[in-house]
C-alpha cells in the first residue's frame, strides 16, 4: 500500500479544483500508512510534498488574496499553513533520521562541519530532503514573529544544500529555485548568487516550469523595486504555464496572475 500511495502521489494532475478536493483524503490515508512504515522514503517524500504543496497552493495563497479585505481570516489561514508546513517537515525528517541517523542534530549545530564528518545524502534521500527543506522554509516564512522558528533558517538552508550538492537539477530545477529563494533570505546573501540559482533552475526545467520565474520575480525583481522586470517575469511564467499544463504550473499561474492584478500595491 505504501508503494501504491507513493506512486499515486507522484501522478500528474492539472485540475486545481479536483486536486484540492481529492488531496485531503489522500493525505490523511497516506499519513496513516506512513506512520506504520516511517522509513518508506518514497511515501515520506509523497506525504511531505503533498502537505507542502497543499499549504502553499490552497491555504497560504488564499491568505494572500484576502489579506486586504479580511486581515484576521488571512492570519488564521497563515497559521494553518504554518502548521501544515511543520507537519510535512516532521514526516520528512523522521524518514531521513531513520536512514541517516544524526542528521537532525547535524543540521541544528552550526559547528557540526568541523566537529564531525560531513553528512552525505544518498540519491533516494534527495527528494525527501528537498521537501523537508521547502516545508521548513515555508514554516519559517510564516513564523517571523517566532524567534525559535526563525532560528531554524540556517538548518533549512544546510538541508537544501545537502540535496543540491547531490542532485543540483532535482525536480526539474525546483531544488535550484529553492536555493535561490534561500539565498535572498539568508544574511549576507547576494542577488547575483540567487540569480545564478534561478538561471540553473530554468535551464534544468528546459523552460517548462513557471516556478523559477515567479520566484525570481518575487525575490529579486520585487526586492529591488524593478517593476518592468517583475511584470516581464510574471508574463513569462503565465506563458510557460499555458504551454505545459500540470499542477505546479497551474498553481504558479494563479500566483503570477494575482501578483499582476495587485502590482500597483507593490510599486
Amino acid at each position: 500500500m505504501a508503494d501504491a500511495l507513493a506512486a499515486q502521489g507522484q501522478a500528474s494532475e492539472d485540475d486545481l479544483v479536483l486536486a484540492r478536493e481529492a488531496s485531503a483524503f489522500y493525505l490523511k490515508l497516506s499519513e496513516s500508512v506512513l506512520r506504520q512504515t516511517p522509513g518508506h522514503l518514497p511515501l515520506a517524500e509523497s506525504v511531505a510534498s503533498g502537505f507542502t504543496q497543499y499549504a502553499y497552493a490552497f491555504v497560504a495563497l488564499d491568505a494572500d488574496r484576502i489579506e486586504s479585505t479580511d486581515a484576521k481570516a488571512a492570519r488564521r489561514l497563515r497559521e494553518r499553513a504554518a502548521r501544515l508546513y511543520l507537519r510535512a517537515y516532521r514526516h520528512a525528517m523522521a524518514a531521513l533520521e531513520l536512514h541517516t541517523p544524526g542528521i537532525g542534530q547535524w543540521l541544528a549545530n552550526p559547528g557540526a562541519d568541523a566537529a564531525a564528518p560531513a553528512i552525505r545524502l544518498r540519491d533516494d534521500e534527495v527528494g525527501v530532503a528537498y521537501w523537508a527543506a521547502a516545508a521548513w522554509g515555508g514554516h519559517i516564512s510564516l513564523s517571523t514573529d517566532n524567534p525559535e522558528a526563525v532560528a531554524g533558517l540556517p538548518g533549512a538552508m544546510r538541508l537544501a544544500r545537502l540535496a543540491w550538492q547531490r542532485q543540483p537539477d532535482y525536480a526539474d530545477g525546483g531544488l535550484a529555485s529553492l536555493m535561490g529563494t534561500f539565498e535572498t533570505a539568508r544574511p549576507g546573501g547576494t542577488a547575483q548568487q540567487a540569480q545564478a540559482y534561478f538561471d540553473q533552475a530554468l535551464a534544468a526545467s528546459h523552460g517548462r516550469s513557471a516556478g523559477p520565474l515567479v520566484a525570481q520575480a518575487e525575490n529579486i525583481a520585487l526586492a529591488s523595486g524593478d517593476r518592468p522586470a517583475f511584470e516581464a517575469l510574471l508574463q513569462r511564467a503565465l506563458a510557460v504555464a499555458a504551454q505545459r499544463r500540470d499542477l505546479p504550473n497551474e498553481v504558479m499561474a494563479q500566483r503570477a496572475q494575482w501578483l499582476l492584478d495587485t502590482i500597483d500595491e507593490r510599486f
